[in-house]
C-alpha cells in the first residue's frame, strides 16, 4: 500500500488596513496594526503589506476613502493577495461593497477574532460558545455574495411561497442560534452547580489582555499543566486548581484573555467562563510590563471588567515579563519629554500603578522571579479573605 501523500496547506496571504481617526495618532494606529498582525498570524494568514489612511469620519459605502480603495485594488490584484483585514468593524454594506470592488474575502476585526477563537477551541463547549457567537456575527451580515448554507433540516416544508434563498438562510441560522443557546443554559446550569458545591473556599481568578503570562503564572503556581503558548487567545476554557500555600487552600483559575474591541457576541456566548471572574474573591490582573501599550491594555482589562460586573473585586496587579522589559536611557530634565520607553523598571515600580489603590508586585513568571514575595502577597490576601469569613479561624494562620 502506497504512503499518503501528505500535502501543507498554503498560507493565505493579507493586507492590513488601518485608519487614522480624530483624536487619534499614527502612532496608536501602527500599535494596533501591530495587535491585528499578530491576529492574522494566529490565524494562519501571513501580512504582506499594511495601509494607513487619515479621515475625519469613516466612508459610510466602503469606510476609507475612494482614493485609497483603488490603490488597494491595484496591489492585491498585482499580489495575488487572498485577504484584505479591516482594524475596525465594518457594516454589511460596507463589506459588501469592498468585497465587490476588491473581489477578494474581506474580513473585519471582529470576524478576524471569531475565527481565530474558532480555531483555538477545542472543547465541545468552547466549540459551542464560540459557534453561537459567529452565528450571532453572520446573520445580519448575510447578502447573496455568502455561499449558501448547508441544509440541516428537511427541504420539503421549509422554503415557504416566493421564499428567497436568502430568507431560508436567516431561518436556518436563527434555529440554531436558539438551539446553541439552549445547549449553552444547559452547561451554564451544570457549571453554576458545581461552582456551588466549591463551598466557601476562597476563590482567585487569574484576569488579563491575552498573551500576557496568565497561563504560564497558572503553571507555576499549582504545578499543573496549563497550555501556555505565544500565541492570541492560547487558553478558552477555564481552568480551575486547588492551590495550598502552607496550610492555607484556595481555588485559581485561568480565563480567557481580554482584547481591545473584544466582539459583544464572544462576551456573551462566553459568559458562563466570565462567571469564573464575577464570583471570585480575588483578582489577579496580570500585565505584561514589556508591552509599549501595556497601560492602554490595563485599561481595556479594567474597563471590560466593568461591563461584565467585576470591577467591585478586590485586585492585586501583577506586572509580568519584567525579563523582556526594555528601556532606553535618556539624559532628559523634564519628565514630560520621556516616554514610556525611557523609564528604568525601578522608575516604573515608583509611579502611579505601583501606588495605585490596588497593591502590585512586578515578576517573571517565565524565570519565576520575585515569585517567593508574590506567593507571599497571595498568602496574606487569601488568608485576610478567610480570616473575614471565618473569624474563629485567625488563630490558625
Amino acid at each position: 500500500m502506497a504512503n499518503p501523500v501528505i500535502t501543507s496547506r498554503k498560507a493565505e496571504t493579507a493586507i492590513l488596513i488601518g485608519v487614522i481617526l480624530q483624536r487619534q495618532t499614527e502612532e496608536d494606529i501602527r500599535d494596533y496594526l501591530d495587535e491585528l498582525e499578530f491576529l492574522a498570524e494566529t490565524a494562519g494568514a501571513k501580512t504582506m503589506k499594511r495601509f494607513l489612511q487619515k479621515v475625519d469620519a469613516p466612508n459610510p459605502k466602503t469606510f476609507i476613502g475612494s482614493g485609497k480603495v483603488l490603490e488597494i485594488k491595484e496591489y492585491v490584484e498585482q499580489n495575488e493577495i487572498d485577504l484584505v483585514i479591516f482594524d475596525d468593524e465594518l457594516t454589511p454594506t460596507q463589506l459588501r461593497n469592498l468585497e465587490h470592488e476588491f473581489e477578494r474575502k474581506v474580513l473585519d476585526r471582529t470576524n478576524l477574532i471569531l475565527d481565530v477563537f474558532a480555531q483555538r477551541a477545542k472543547t465541545a463547549y468552547a466549540k459551542t460558545q464560540v459557534e453561537l457567537a459567529q452565528y450571532q456575527f453572520l446573520l445580519p451580515r448575510l447578502t447573496r455574495m455568502w455561499t449558501h448554507l448547508e441544509r440541516q433540516r428537511g427541504g420539503i416544508g421549509l422554503r415557504g411561497p416566493g421564499e428567497t434563498e436568502i430568507e431560508t438562510d436567516r431561518r436556518v441560522i436563527r434555529g440554531k442560534i436558539s438551539k446553541l443557546k439552549e445547549e449553552l443554559k444547559q452547561i451554564d446550569r451544570q457549571m453554576s452547580t458545581q461552582r456551588q458545591n466549591r463551598g466557601s473556599i476562597v476563590r482567585i481568578a487569574l484576569v488579563g489582555y491575552t498573551n500576557v503570562g496568565k497561563s504560564t503564572i497558572m503553571n507555576t503556581l499549582s504545578k499543573s499543566e496549563v497550555f501556555a503558548e505565544d500565541k492570541l487567545f492560547a487558553t478558552l476554557d477555564t481552568t480551575v486548581r486547588k492551590v495550598v500555600f502552607e496550610n492555607l487552600p484556595f481555588l485559581l483559575s485561568d480565563t480567557v484573555g481580554f482584547i481591545r474591541k473584544l466582539p459583544h457576541q464572544l462576551v456573551e456566548s462566553f459568559k458562563s467562563t466570565l462567571d469564573e471572574v464575577r464570583e471570585a474573591d480575588l483578582l489577579l490582573h496580570v500585565v505584561d510590563i514589556s508591552h509599549s501599550a501595556f497601560e492602554e491594555q490595563l485599561n481595556v482589562v479594567v474597563q471590560t471588567l466593568q461591563e461584565i460586573g467585576a470591577a467591585d473585586k478586590p485586585v492585586l496587579l501583577v506586572f509580568n515579563k519584567i525579563d523582556a522589559y526594555k528601556w532606553v536611557k535618556k539624559d532628559e530634565d523634564d519628565p514630560s519629554l520621556r516616554s514610556k520607553e525611557n523609564y528604568s523598571l525601578e522608575e516604573l515600580k515608583n509611579s502611579w500603578m505601583a501606588k495605585s489603590n490596588s497593591p502590585s508586585i512586578f515578576i517573571s513568571a517565565k524565570h519565576k522571579t520575585n515569585f517567593d514575595e508574590f506567593r507571599e502577597k497571595i498568602y496574606i490576601l487569601v488568608r485576610d479573605i478567610h480570616t473575614t469569613r471565618y473569624p474563629y479561624d485567625k488563630f490558625l494562620y
